[in-house]
């Protein structure tokens, strides 16, 4: 069987891991590469229009109030 069609090859470098920790480590590595490849595979969300941009904030609100015109005096 080649690699392509097993899966990715693992290599455990611990003396003391028992056949039971390197099917419990295999089993969740598999499913994590499994859900990156089905959200890798999956169509982009929707994300923000031209329109949605566009309305954002030029600028902030004037406040009016006592100084607040100050800073245009000549």
């Amino acid at each position: 069987m080649s690699a392509d069609a097993a899966g990715p090859e693992i290599r455990v470098i611990s003396s003391s891991a028992t056949p039971e920790d390197i099917a419990a480590v295999t089993v969740v590595v598999n499913h994590a590469l499994a859900e990156l490849a089905d959200e890798l595979g999956a169509e982009p969300g929707p994300g923000v229009s031209a329109w949605q941009r566009s309305q954002r904030a030029l600028r902030t609100p004037m406040r009016p109030g006592p100084g607040a015109w100050r800073s245009f005096s000549a």
